[in-house]
């Protein structure tokens, strides 16, 4: 066992450049997961320059100065969030704040209802299950409550954070767009001078993660216009509000857009009861997230889509536990990452037959 292990070491590490590509991969994610808090508005000036280079390079090509191209598209994507802010945010804050407000109604009619259960299910339910379920969902209601009024007074102390980015991110954003190549020439020099694995590996996951971030927030717009235009036709309240955490589910892969079902069909449960508006509701909302993962996933993502759906889930749960957001957000191409780290190194012994194995062992 041990000699089979020290032989699958030395092919896999024996070459320098994979010393240096795997040394390259440790210091980035140690920086990330020690850092990562400290360096935030970097990491969202990355990804929006991620965004934004693809506008930038076409501009370019046209024969636009870079420096002016870089200027005339985070106008315009300046311009379009602002749109969006006080087109959006309204409505949502005063959807938020209806929603609220019929929280106690929707909890009393929920009491009620399960309060009937052991009529008209005797011998399913006891009435001391009823009143423990209600204790415990009371008590629920209270903690969350309790969350949300800390949660906004969190918030009023981040104010001065959030104003902190504002300007510090779009600023961030113009230098990485308009002085990319000089920084990538600096980063190359600092590097390991042994990096061809590091390179190939490098080159591939620059292009994919670029397609990853203008492919999720392309997905986000369709899925949320779909689901909110869905559910203004069917007169559903607070279509804006969960028409945009349906868009923003897609974040997280599978996990997201099983989490939000629970809003959207306990709102439209208490709007209509158990009538077939509801279940016209829940066949609809079933559509659009069948379309998505069928149709418009397999568009936007089609390396990705070469991915298990268990590795992805595992994928999101392990980089998402280690550095939160931004590992749920980039946990595909860091599964994609891994994938690529793992083909890149030098051959190993995986052509080896289960019974060749069993006799080294």
């Amino acid at each position: 066992m041990l000699h089979m292990l020290n032989r699958w070491y030395q092919r896999r590490f024996s070459d320098p450049h994979a010393v240096s590509l795997v040394v390259i991969l440790l210091g980035g994610f140690l920086t990330i997961y020690f850092f990562g808090s400290l360096i935030t508005p970097l990491l969202v000036a990355i990804v929006l320059a991620y965004l934004l280079e693809w506008p930038v390079a076409r501009l370019n090509k046209l024969g636009m100065p870079r420096t002016l191209s870089v200027a005339i598209v985070l106008l315009v994507f300046a311009g379009l969030m602002v749109l969006a802010l006080f087109g959006l945010v309204p409505t949502i804050w005063h959807q938020i704040t209806n929603l609220s407000a019929d929280v106690p109604k929707m909890f009393n009619d929920l009491q009620i209802y399960v309060s009937s259960l052991p009529e008209r299910y005797p011998d399913f339910v006891q009435p001391a299950q009823v009143v423990d379920l209600m204790n415990t969902l009371r008590e629920k209601v209270l903690g969350l409550g309790e969350s949300v009024v800390k949660g906004s007074l969190a918030s009023l102390v981040s104010l001065a954070t959030i104003g902190v980015y504002l300007i510090l991110v779009p600023l961030l954003v113009f230098f990485l767009l308009k002085d990319k190549d000089e920084m990538l020439r600096t980063l190359l020099n600092v590097l390991p001078k042994n990096r061809r694995l590091a390179s190939k590996v490098g080159s591939e996951m620059n292009q994919q993660i670029s397609n990853y971030i203008r492919g999720k927030v392309t997905e986000i717009i369709i899925v949320g216009i779909a689901s909110y235009v869905t559910f203004e036709v069917m007169d559903l309240r607070y279509a804006v509000l969960l028409g945009v955490l349906v868009g923003l589910s897609v974040l997280i892969p599978y996990i997201g857009a099983a989490a939000v079902t629970i809003p959207v069909a306990m709102v439209g449960l208490f709007q209509w009861g158990w009538t077939p508006d509801f279940w016209w509701l829940l066949l609809a909302y079933g559509i659009i997230q069948m379309l998505d993962g069928n149709v418009l996933v397999p568009i936007l993502f089609s390396e990705a889509v070469n991915l298990h759906p268990v590795a992805i889930i595992v994928a999101v749960l392990v980089f998402g536990g280690l550095w939160g957001f931004w590992g749920v957000f980039f946990a595909i191409p860091l599964a994609t990452l891994v994938k690529a780290v793992w083909g890149a190194l030098p051959a190993s012994d995986n052509n080896l037959s289960p019974s060749d194995v069993s006799e080294k062992v």
